[in-house]
């Protein structure tokens, strides 16, 4: 199944924490590396979905240490799922194939 522009993104970010990451600073990594702002809830949507699709996986840290800390739900990209980016990016530079370097693009 192709990804979403969103669950791209997200994957992405995953590839760059390598002990998992939870949604806030997934969000972040995004936003700074990619310049896309996301709500907290598309992020969690994309997550959840691709857990349900075998592309990530969960598991709960130990509670933070801070007083009434609570575990967090921390999010790590499996070997599907980079096999998914690969496919989605083999896709992406097909596409690009034997287009000039420098497209005019026209108005319509």
């Amino acid at each position: 199944m192709p990804l979403n522009d969103t669950e791209h993104f997200v994957l992405l970010a995953l590839l760059r924490f390598k002990d998992g990451a939870y949604a806030v600073p997934i969000r972040a990594e995004i936003e700074e590396r990619a310049g896309r702002t996301l709500s907290i809830t598309a992020v969690y949507a994309a997550l959840d979905r691709m857990e349900r699709e075998g592309l990530v996986k969960t598991w709960l840290s130990d509670p933070v240490p801070e007083r009434g800390g609570r575990a967090r739900k921390l999010y790590g990209i499996l070997p599907v799922g980079v096999a998914a980016l690969k496919r989605e990016r083999s896709a992406l530079e097909r596409m690009w194939e034997d287009l000039p370097a420098r497209t005019v693009w026209r108005k319509s």
